[in-house]
Protein backbone atom coordinates (compact mmCIF):
# COMPACT_ATOMS: atom_id res chain seq x y z
CA UNK A 1 0.00 0.00 0.00
CA UNK A 2 1.06 3.27 -0.77
CA UNK A 3 0.65 6.03 2.18
CA UNK A 4 -1.21 9.06 0.28
CA UNK A 5 -2.23 12.44 2.78
CA UNK A 6 -3.78 14.93 0.57
CA UNK A 7 -3.45 18.42 1.81
CA UNK A 8 -6.11 20.58 0.06
CA UNK A 9 -8.32 23.36 2.04
CA UNK A 10 -11.47 22.61 -0.44
CA UNK A 11 -13.71 20.06 0.77
CA UNK A 12 -14.57 19.13 -3.18
CA UNK A 13 -11.15 18.97 -4.14
CA UNK A 14 -10.50 17.02 -0.81
CA UNK A 15 -13.45 14.66 -2.16
CA UNK A 16 -12.33 14.00 -5.62
CA UNK A 17 -8.86 13.81 -4.92
CA UNK A 18 -9.65 11.24 -2.43
CA UNK A 19 -12.14 8.78 -4.69
CA UNK A 20 -9.51 8.98 -7.18
CA UNK A 21 -7.42 7.34 -5.13
CA UNK A 22 -9.46 5.11 -3.63
CA UNK A 23 -10.34 3.48 -6.61
CA UNK A 24 -7.17 2.61 -7.26
CA UNK A 25 -7.11 0.09 -4.51
CA UNK A 26 -3.44 0.31 -3.53
CA UNK A 27 -3.53 3.92 -1.24
CA UNK A 28 -3.87 4.13 1.88
CA UNK A 29 -5.47 8.15 2.76
CA UNK A 30 -4.68 10.49 5.52
CA UNK A 31 -6.45 14.12 5.11
CA UNK A 32 -5.41 17.86 5.62
CA UNK A 33 -7.64 20.68 5.46
CA UNK A 34 -4.89 23.70 5.84
CA UNK A 35 -0.96 23.76 6.33
CA UNK A 36 -0.64 23.18 9.65
CA UNK A 37 -3.04 20.26 9.56
CA UNK A 38 -1.14 18.57 7.29
CA UNK A 39 2.09 19.02 9.16
CA UNK A 40 1.28 17.28 11.91
CA UNK A 41 -0.14 14.65 9.57
CA UNK A 42 3.37 14.17 8.03
CA UNK A 43 4.55 13.48 11.75
CA UNK A 44 1.84 11.40 12.40
CA UNK A 45 0.53 9.78 9.57
CA UNK A 46 4.45 9.33 7.91
CA UNK A 47 3.19 9.49 3.89
CA UNK A 48 5.16 7.78 1.33
CA UNK A 49 3.71 11.22 -0.66
CA UNK A 50 2.00 14.17 -0.32
CA UNK A 51 -0.31 16.24 -2.33
CA UNK A 52 -0.15 19.77 -1.39
CA UNK A 53 -2.08 22.64 -2.32
CA UNK A 54 -0.39 25.64 -2.37
CA UNK A 55 -3.32 28.05 -1.49
CA UNK A 56 -4.12 26.68 1.85
CA UNK A 57 -5.10 28.59 5.35
CA UNK A 58 -2.94 29.03 8.49
CA UNK A 59 0.07 27.81 6.20
CA UNK A 60 0.13 28.27 3.01
CA UNK A 61 1.64 25.47 0.37
CA UNK A 62 4.92 27.02 -0.18
CA UNK A 63 5.36 27.29 3.70
CA UNK A 64 4.34 24.42 4.77
CA UNK A 65 6.67 22.42 2.08
CA UNK A 66 9.88 24.45 3.38
CA UNK A 67 8.86 23.10 7.21
CA UNK A 68 8.13 19.52 5.69
CA UNK A 69 11.48 19.62 3.63
CA UNK A 70 13.19 20.98 6.82
CA UNK A 71 11.19 18.23 9.31
CA UNK A 72 10.40 15.37 7.71
CA UNK A 73 11.27 15.29 4.55
CA UNK A 74 8.93 13.25 1.92
CA UNK A 75 8.05 12.97 -1.87
CA UNK A 76 5.59 15.92 -2.18
CA UNK A 77 2.98 16.71 -5.54
CA UNK A 78 2.15 20.30 -5.59
CA UNK A 79 -1.25 21.19 -6.19
CA UNK A 80 -1.43 24.40 -8.21
CA UNK A 81 -3.75 26.86 -10.10
CA UNK A 82 -3.70 27.29 -14.20
CA UNK A 83 -2.23 30.84 -13.44
CA UNK A 84 0.68 33.10 -13.66
CA UNK A 85 1.22 33.64 -9.95
CA UNK A 86 -0.06 29.20 -9.65
CA UNK A 87 3.20 29.10 -12.07
CA UNK A 88 5.30 31.49 -10.65
CA UNK A 89 4.48 29.82 -7.19
CA UNK A 90 5.17 26.08 -8.57
CA UNK A 91 8.54 26.79 -9.99
CA UNK A 92 9.60 28.00 -6.85
CA UNK A 93 8.17 24.78 -4.77
CA UNK A 94 9.79 22.97 -7.64
CA UNK A 95 13.54 24.52 -6.29
CA UNK A 96 12.60 24.13 -2.88
CA UNK A 97 12.14 20.22 -3.28
CA UNK A 98 8.75 19.00 -4.40
CA UNK A 99 9.26 16.64 -6.89
CA UNK A 100 6.23 17.62 -9.47
CA UNK A 101 2.85 19.20 -9.75
CA UNK A 102 -0.59 19.25 -10.98
CA UNK A 103 -2.61 22.21 -12.14
CA UNK A 104 -5.78 22.19 -10.80
CA UNK A 105 -8.58 22.67 -14.16
CA UNK A 106 -10.67 25.39 -14.61
CA UNK A 107 -14.02 25.77 -14.68
CA UNK A 108 -16.05 23.52 -13.04
CA UNK A 109 -13.33 20.96 -11.04
CA UNK A 110 -15.69 17.85 -10.75
CA UNK A 111 -16.55 18.17 -14.79
CA UNK A 112 -12.91 18.11 -15.16
CA UNK A 113 -11.10 15.60 -12.75
CA UNK A 114 -11.41 12.66 -15.01
CA UNK A 115 -9.36 13.92 -17.69
CA UNK A 116 -6.58 14.61 -14.91
CA UNK A 117 -6.68 11.01 -13.46
CA UNK A 118 -4.37 9.10 -15.39
CA UNK A 119 -1.39 11.85 -15.27
CA UNK A 120 -2.09 12.87 -11.40
CA UNK A 121 -1.53 9.15 -10.44
CA UNK A 122 1.18 8.38 -12.54
CA UNK A 123 2.75 11.66 -11.54
CA UNK A 124 1.83 10.02 -7.09
CA UNK A 125 3.13 6.73 -8.06
CA UNK A 126 6.06 8.00 -9.76
CA UNK A 127 6.50 10.84 -6.28
CA UNK A 128 6.56 7.82 -4.15
CA UNK A 129 8.95 6.05 -5.60
CA UNK A 130 11.56 8.78 -5.33
CA UNK A 131 14.53 8.64 -3.00
CA UNK A 132 14.21 12.27 -1.73
CA UNK A 133 17.81 13.16 -0.97
CA UNK A 134 18.69 12.57 -4.43
CA UNK A 135 15.02 14.80 -5.76
CA UNK A 136 16.62 17.66 -3.49
CA UNK A 137 20.65 17.91 -4.72
CA UNK A 138 19.34 19.84 -7.46
CA UNK A 139 17.67 22.42 -5.24
CA UNK A 140 20.15 22.21 -2.68
CA UNK A 141 23.13 22.54 -5.00
CA UNK A 142 22.03 25.70 -6.89
CA UNK A 143 21.03 27.65 -3.17
CA UNK A 144 24.38 26.97 -2.49
CA UNK A 145 25.65 27.44 -6.04
CA UNK A 146 23.18 31.19 -5.88
CA UNK A 147 24.87 32.08 -2.77
CA UNK A 148 28.44 31.96 -3.74
CA UNK A 149 27.90 34.22 -6.99
CA UNK A 150 25.38 36.40 -5.67
CA UNK A 151 27.47 39.69 -6.34
CA UNK A 152 27.31 38.42 -9.95
CA UNK A 153 23.68 39.17 -11.95
CA UNK A 154 23.85 36.48 -15.13
CA UNK A 155 21.87 38.98 -16.87
CA UNK A 156 24.48 41.97 -16.52
CA UNK A 157 27.13 39.73 -18.67
CA UNK A 158 24.70 38.66 -21.69
CA UNK A 159 26.13 38.77 -25.03
CA UNK A 160 24.42 39.97 -28.28
CA UNK A 161 23.11 36.80 -30.23
CA UNK A 162 25.19 35.60 -32.82
CA UNK A 163 23.90 34.64 -36.29
CA UNK A 164 25.88 32.00 -38.65
CA UNK A 165 25.31 29.10 -36.34
CA UNK A 166 26.93 25.62 -37.11
CA UNK A 167 25.13 23.06 -34.95
CA UNK A 168 22.09 22.98 -32.44
CA UNK A 169 21.56 21.74 -28.87
CA UNK A 170 17.96 19.73 -28.14
CA UNK A 171 17.39 19.62 -24.78
CA UNK A 172 14.69 17.25 -23.27
CA UNK A 173 13.14 17.14 -19.76
CA UNK A 174 9.95 15.82 -17.55
CA UNK A 175 9.44 15.38 -14.00
CA UNK A 176 12.53 17.00 -11.82
CA UNK A 177 13.33 18.87 -15.06
CA UNK A 178 12.77 23.25 -13.83
CA UNK A 179 15.89 22.68 -11.39
CA UNK A 180 17.88 20.74 -13.64
CA UNK A 181 17.53 23.23 -16.14
CA UNK A 182 18.37 25.81 -13.33
CA UNK A 183 22.02 23.75 -13.06
CA UNK A 184 22.32 23.59 -16.91
CA UNK A 185 21.80 27.35 -18.28
CA UNK A 186 23.35 29.04 -15.58
CA UNK A 187 26.80 27.69 -15.98
CA UNK A 188 27.14 27.56 -19.15
CA UNK A 189 29.29 30.66 -20.74
CA UNK A 190 27.37 33.27 -22.65
CA UNK A 191 29.05 33.42 -25.64
CA UNK A 192 27.70 29.64 -26.60
CA UNK A 193 27.97 29.08 -29.67
CA UNK A 194 24.95 26.76 -30.64
CA UNK A 195 21.33 27.62 -29.76
CA UNK A 196 19.58 25.24 -27.31
CA UNK A 197 16.30 24.22 -27.91
CA UNK A 198 14.52 22.78 -24.87
CA UNK A 199 10.99 20.61 -24.88
CA UNK A 200 10.09 20.00 -20.95
CA UNK A 201 6.75 18.84 -20.57
CA UNK A 202 4.78 21.36 -18.98
CA UNK A 203 0.98 22.74 -19.50
CA UNK A 204 1.34 26.21 -21.42
CA UNK A 205 0.59 28.63 -18.54
CA UNK A 206 4.02 27.41 -16.73
CA UNK A 207 6.36 27.35 -20.01
CA UNK A 208 6.13 31.32 -20.31
CA UNK A 209 7.22 32.09 -16.14
CA UNK A 210 10.00 29.34 -16.53
CA UNK A 211 11.56 30.56 -19.88
CA UNK A 212 11.53 34.21 -18.12
CA UNK A 213 12.72 32.66 -14.16
CA UNK A 214 15.62 31.02 -16.54
CA UNK A 215 16.57 34.01 -18.23
CA UNK A 216 17.38 35.60 -15.00
CA UNK A 217 19.44 32.93 -13.95
CA UNK A 218 21.13 32.56 -17.08
CA UNK A 219 23.53 34.41 -18.60
CA UNK A 220 22.29 33.14 -22.14
CA UNK A 221 18.88 34.91 -23.47
CA UNK A 222 16.25 32.51 -22.81
CA UNK A 223 12.64 33.26 -24.41
CA UNK A 224 9.19 31.26 -25.26
CA UNK A 225 8.47 30.15 -28.78
CA UNK A 226 5.53 31.56 -29.43
CA UNK A 227 5.61 31.62 -33.20
CA UNK A 228 8.38 31.24 -36.02
CA UNK A 229 11.86 31.62 -34.24
CA UNK A 230 14.92 32.40 -35.93
CA UNK A 231 17.47 30.59 -33.75
CA UNK A 232 20.94 32.30 -32.30
CA UNK A 233 23.67 31.61 -31.38
CA UNK A 234 24.11 32.21 -26.97
CA UNK A 235 20.02 31.72 -27.04
CA UNK A 236 17.87 29.34 -25.72
CA UNK A 237 14.61 28.57 -26.89
CA UNK A 238 12.09 26.79 -24.44
CA UNK A 239 9.29 25.18 -26.33
CA UNK A 240 5.43 26.57 -25.35
CA UNK A 241 3.71 23.98 -23.60
CA UNK A 242 0.16 22.30 -24.80
CA UNK A 243 2.46 22.50 -28.75
CA UNK A 244 5.67 20.89 -29.86
CA UNK A 245 8.46 22.38 -30.79
CA UNK A 246 9.46 21.79 -34.39
CA UNK A 247 12.79 22.64 -36.11
CA UNK A 248 13.22 24.14 -39.97
CA UNK A 249 14.49 26.25 -42.30
CA UNK A 250 13.86 29.90 -44.17
CA UNK A 251 16.13 30.98 -46.22
CA UNK A 252 18.41 28.49 -45.16
CA UNK A 253 18.02 29.95 -41.52
CA UNK A 254 16.88 27.14 -38.84
CA UNK A 255 13.92 28.28 -37.25
CA UNK A 256 12.07 27.04 -34.35
CA UNK A 257 8.13 26.96 -34.21
CA UNK A 258 5.22 25.70 -32.18
CA UNK A 259 3.47 23.12 -33.79
CA UNK A 260 0.11 21.76 -33.16
CA UNK A 261 0.17 18.77 -30.89
CA UNK A 262 0.88 15.78 -33.04
CA UNK A 263 -1.84 12.44 -31.95
CA UNK A 264 1.99 10.26 -32.86
CA UNK A 265 3.67 11.25 -29.93
CA UNK A 266 2.84 10.25 -25.98
CA UNK A 267 4.15 13.81 -24.15
CA UNK A 268 4.14 16.96 -24.96
CA UNK A 269 5.86 19.07 -26.12
CA UNK A 270 7.47 15.82 -27.35
CA UNK A 271 11.05 15.34 -27.48
CA UNK A 272 11.23 12.93 -30.17
CA UNK A 273 9.16 15.01 -32.50
CA UNK A 274 12.15 18.22 -31.34
CA UNK A 275 15.08 15.82 -32.48
CA UNK A 276 13.37 14.56 -35.36
CA UNK A 277 13.04 17.40 -37.11
CA UNK A 278 16.08 18.49 -35.95
CA UNK A 279 17.63 15.77 -37.86
CA UNK A 280 15.52 16.44 -41.02
CA UNK A 281 17.52 19.97 -41.28
CA UNK A 282 21.30 19.01 -40.29
CA UNK A 283 23.28 16.50 -40.39
CA UNK A 284 23.86 14.33 -37.00
CA UNK A 285 27.25 15.42 -35.87
CA UNK A 286 25.77 19.01 -36.03
CA UNK A 287 23.25 18.23 -33.67
CA UNK A 288 24.05 17.41 -29.56
CA UNK A 289 21.12 15.87 -27.69
CA UNK A 290 20.65 15.80 -23.77
CA UNK A 291 18.28 13.86 -22.52
CA UNK A 292 17.63 15.14 -18.52
CA UNK A 293 15.14 13.80 -15.50
CA UNK A 294 11.64 12.57 -16.66
CA UNK A 295 8.76 10.38 -16.69
CA UNK A 296 8.63 7.99 -19.76
CA UNK A 297 10.32 7.62 -22.26
CA UNK A 298 10.18 10.36 -24.46
CA UNK A 299 13.19 11.27 -26.55
CA UNK A 300 15.07 8.16 -26.06
CA UNK A 301 14.03 6.33 -29.19
CA UNK A 302 14.75 9.96 -31.04
CA UNK A 303 18.43 10.59 -29.48
CA UNK A 304 19.13 6.59 -30.07
CA UNK A 305 18.91 7.50 -33.79
CA UNK A 306 20.63 10.39 -33.61
CA UNK A 307 23.73 8.32 -32.10
CA UNK A 308 23.04 5.96 -34.79
CA UNK A 309 23.77 8.76 -37.53
CA UNK A 310 26.84 10.47 -35.52
CA UNK A 311 25.29 12.49 -33.25
CA UNK A 312 26.46 13.46 -29.67
CA UNK A 313 24.00 12.63 -27.23
CA UNK A 314 24.02 13.00 -23.02
CA UNK A 315 22.43 11.17 -20.79
CA UNK A 316 21.70 12.27 -16.94
CA UNK A 317 22.86 9.57 -14.50
CA UNK A 318 20.83 7.90 -11.96
CA UNK A 319 22.45 9.00 -9.08
CA UNK A 320 21.50 12.71 -9.68
CA UNK A 321 17.91 12.55 -11.74
CA UNK A 322 14.81 12.52 -9.85
CA UNK A 323 12.94 10.06 -11.93
CA UNK A 324 15.90 8.23 -14.66
CA UNK A 325 12.78 7.09 -16.79
CA UNK A 326 14.28 8.99 -19.93
CA UNK A 327 17.67 9.11 -19.68
CA UNK A 328 17.60 5.80 -18.18
CA UNK A 329 16.06 4.35 -21.19
CA UNK A 330 18.14 6.09 -23.41
CA UNK A 331 21.01 4.25 -21.68
CA UNK A 332 18.94 1.50 -21.92
CA UNK A 333 18.49 1.74 -25.37
CA UNK A 334 22.85 2.07 -26.38
CA UNK A 335 21.96 5.82 -27.47
CA UNK A 336 24.17 7.71 -25.00
CA UNK A 337 27.58 8.86 -25.27
CA UNK A 338 27.91 10.19 -22.13
CA UNK A 339 26.46 8.90 -19.09
CA UNK A 340 27.14 11.86 -16.45
CA UNK A 341 25.71 13.61 -13.39
CA UNK A 342 23.99 16.80 -13.41
CA UNK A 343 26.22 18.95 -12.09
CA UNK A 344 28.88 17.60 -14.70
CA UNK A 345 27.10 17.99 -18.00
CA UNK A 346 27.22 21.88 -18.40
CA UNK A 347 31.15 21.60 -18.33
CA UNK A 348 30.78 18.64 -21.05
CA UNK A 349 28.79 20.52 -22.93
CA UNK A 350 30.71 23.35 -23.03
CA UNK A 351 33.61 21.38 -24.25
CA UNK A 352 32.08 19.64 -27.08
CA UNK A 353 31.27 23.16 -28.53
CA UNK A 354 34.61 24.89 -27.71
Amino acid sequence: MIRILIAEDSALMRKLLSGIFKAEGDFEIALARDGLEALDQVASFRPDVVTLDINMPKLDGLACLDRIMLEHPVPVVMVSALTADGADETLMALEMGAVDFIAKPDGAVSLHMAALTEDLVAKVRAAAAVQLPRARRLAERMRLRRAGNAPVAPTAVKFAPMTGISGLVVVGTSTGGPPALDILLSTLPADLRWPIVIAQHMPQAFTGPLARRLDRLSPLTVSEVVGPTPLLAGCVYVARGGTDVVISKRAGKLIANAAPMHDGYLWHPSVDRLVRTAMQQLPAPQLLGILLTGMGSDGAAAMAELRAAGGHTIAEAKDTAVVWGMPGELVNRGGAVDTLPMDDIPRRLTELLA
